[in-house]
């Protein structure tokens, strides 16, 4: 994939995370500054995601780890443990 269709696909994607936390029933904040989301969930506790260029990635910050999406077969898929990022993202975020 070029650089250019890698970060139209990684900004697509936050984008659709910002509308998905939009529509959330929960009490989720997020601010995004360039290539960054950083999302405050109920409990206090912080998920970050931001765009990784120099790997093709998108990378995610959780207390329970760190985990790198790279785009396979349509989906983000963690190079870590195979977690799809939006499946990983509703198990972060119940409330969504």
């Amino acid at each position: 994939m070029t650089e250019l269709e890698f970060t139209q696909r990684a900004d697509a994607t936050l984008a659709r995370i910002e509308s998905l936390i939009d529509d959330c029933d929960g009490d989720l904040d997020y601010s995004r500054s360039g290539n960054v989301l950083e999302i405050e969930l109920e409990n206090g506790a912080k998920l970050i995601l931001n765009r990784h260029d120099a790997n093709q990635e998108i990378w995610l910050a959780a207390k329970s780890g760190g985990f790198h999406y790279r785009w396979q077969n349509e989906q983000w898929f963690s190079q870590r443990d195979g977690s799809e990022l939006f499946a990983k993202l509703k198990e972060l975020m119940p409330s969504c």
